[in-house]
């Protein structure tokens, strides 16, 4: 028997991540600009809801733009008015969501509510029918919490559509900022 003792160390450096641990410092500060965004997100949520109902109108006006120049790119083909028309059609969805955001908010919910109740549902489903060797009580169980926030939604719909974006947004920002601080600061514990 052998009366040398092995160092422990908690964590062993990998070369792949040493970059990564040189600028822990700016992982670490990502997280808490998330975590402030957060913060301000979830101290009003319906300015926050606004802002997420923008980015979503911003984005359909980008993908607008972009499928009617594409349309004028292969107008030889037969299928180019329906190419330019789908293009028109996000470009005033995009702009009806600046002109009217809580609407747009309201709908937003409505159809994330609906997605919700729907996939918790497809959830359940999946998980009873994979009964046989595999974990699907956790499954049965992220389908059903998926189900009941859906109808949380709806039931308060079209109130939610007010909140739930932004309250949505709030934590989505404040677990990104606690991820990405956790992240730096095990990253700094690595050791080479």
């Amino acid at each position: 028997m052998s009366t040398t003792a092995t160092p422990s160390t908690p964590f062993v450096a990998p070369t792949a991540l040493e970059p990564l641990r040189a600028k822990s410092g700016w992982i670490i500060a990502l997280g808490v600009v998330y975590v402030i965004a957060g913060a301000i997100a979830l101290g009003s949520v319906v300015f926050a809801t606004v802002v997420t109902v923008f980015v979503v109108g911003i984005m359909m006006l980008v993908a607008g733009v972009a499928e009617v120049i594409n349309a004028f790119q292969i107008k030889t083909w037969g299928k180019f008015l329906f190419w330019l028309l789908l293009g028109a059609l996000y470009i005033i969805a995009g702009f009806l969501t600046f002109d009217n955001p809580l609407l747009a908010a309201a709908v937003l919910t409505l159809l994330l509510g609906i997605a919700l109740i729907a996939s918790g549902i497809m959830r359940v489903f999946l998980g009873f029918s994979m009964r046989q060797g595999t974990p699907w009580g956790w499954v049965v169980f992220s389908g059903v919490v998926t189900l009941l926030l859906g109808l949380i939604i709806l039931a308060r719909w079209p109130v939610s559509g007010l909140f739930v974006l932004g309250l949505l947004l709030g934590i989505d920002l404040l677990l990104a900022g606690i991820s990405w601080i956790s992240v730096g600061f095990g990253l700094k514990r690595l050791t080479t």
